[in-house]
């Protein structure tokens, strides 16, 4: 019993995924929704296929996915307000289901790379300042000459 709701949820979620991959442009949306929209499409198209054809029809899996297709698209018309072609159907939703949460986890993640950038900017210009600290050793012992030093200096202040 538990292995059958299993397997069925995974069909669900397959149809679903397929469904949102035959539509273009990004549907960002919560797993348990697009197991939904799956499993609702391979409810909705297969009982038409059987109401047509009847049981043991070969369509009854092609119904299933075209449900799943047309759940996709009433989503995205309807509750994402967005068009189904052209420039505005491939731009990022601005409403929709889980999308404040996407847009939160999407912030925080900025916000990580944002502060893992400005500590190698610093990281980068600790080893700039210590490295010049190691040229006017180097020139005030006398191993390094004034163009030497120089010409150093200036190469590890063009790349900071």
């Amino acid at each position: 019993m538990l292995g059958t709701v299993i397997l069925i949820l995974i069909s669900g979620f397959i149809t679903g995924g397929l469904a949102r991959l035959a539509v273009p442009g990004p549907d960002p949306m919560p797993v348990w929704l697009t197991v939904a929209i799956g499993l609702a499409g391979s409810v909705g198209g297969g009982a038409i296929a059987i109401a047509i054809w009847g049981r043991g029809t070969a369509v009854v899996g092609l119904f299933s996915f075209l449900g799943a297709i047309l759940l996709v698209i009433a989503y995205r018309r309807f509750v994402q307000g967005r068009p189904l072609t052209g420039p505005e159907a491939l731009k990022f939703p601005e409403k929709g289901i889980g999308i404040d949460r996407f847009q939160d986890r999407r912030q925080k993640m900025e916000g990580i790379l944002r502060q893992a950038q400005e500590a190698q900017g610093n990281r980068d210009a600790s080893d700039t300042d210590a490295n010049l600290r190691k040229l006017r050793d180097l020139h005030e012992a006398g191993v390094l000459t004034d163009e030497e030093f120089e010409a150093k200096k200036a190469q590890l202040q063009g790349h900071a």
